[in-house]
């Protein structure tokens, strides 16, 4: 295993991580549960790589990515989350590191070493690589054959690797992933998505042959815990 940037001591996650500081909650066995699905759903593949995605914004998204990542890591793996969002990164602000360098800087600079950008996170087993500095171009650096040459590094590397992407209404760069990706995840939140939006996002999806995992319907409340399924922020 190489070298990775550590976190320094005494760091904390935001709340909203839940999976690591109430794991016996309800929610947190919503995830498990997630995970035992999607790992059933792939069970005569080997699954690598998993999109998560909306059809708009403020659905929770990337605070599930962080969950689902978190979830996947307990089972003794090597997670790497990666911030693929390029307009509004928030992994950087959930995991509290900082986003000078990161994703775009794998892409513009071939000098650059993974180990030199991804961050330990303190779950055992969970890694984070952020946005780095956003760019112009999102969507043509997502698509390009660097893009392509780095997934394949990054897989070598880590067990599973969750990418965290932009809604899929809003811009074309969940789908330019979708694409690429072995699965992706498609979260609805309660009350806010419209027939019309799920219809059309399922539609631009369809139209890259991305392998459509399940959804993710978020923000139901229960009422035997304190959070829903699931609550978040983008």
């Amino acid at each position: 295993m190489f070298g990775m940037k550590k976190k320094p001591q005494g760091t904390k996650e935001r709340p909203g991580l839940v999976v690591s500081s109430k794991p016996n909650s309800v929610v947190s066995e919503q995830f498990r549960t997630i995970r035992t699905n999607i790992q059933f759903s792939m069970v005569d593949e080997n699954l690598k790589s998993l999109v998560v995605t909306s059809s708009g914004p403020g659905s929770g998204k990337s605070i599930i990515s962080a969950n689902l990542a978190a979830t996947f890591a307990s089972e003794d793996k090597r997670v790497l989350l990666v911030d693929a969002d390029l307009r509004k990164p928030t992994v950087h602000k959930t995991f509290r590191v900082r986003n000078n360098d990161g994703l775009t800087t794998l892409l513009t600079d071939r000098g650059t070493r993974i180990e030199d950008m991804v961050y330990r996170t303190n779950i055992e087993g969970l890694y984070t690589l952020t946005s780095g500095a956003i760019p112009p171009n999102p969507a043509e650096l997502l698509g390009s054959k660097r893009m392509d040459e780095l997934m394949k590094e990054l897989e070598e590397e880590f067990d599973f690797i969750v990418y965290d992407m932009p809604p899929v209404l809003a811009v074309t760069d969940a789908q330019v992933m979708a694409s690429k990706a072995d699965g992706t995840i498609f979260v609805l939140p309660k009350g806010q998505a419209t027939k019309e939006e799920v219809l059309k996002s399922k539609e631009l999806l369809e139209m890259v042959n991305a392998n459509v995992l399940g959804a993710i319907f978020n923000r139901v409340e229960k009422a035997s815990d304190s959070y829903y399924y699931y609550y978040g922020e983008e």
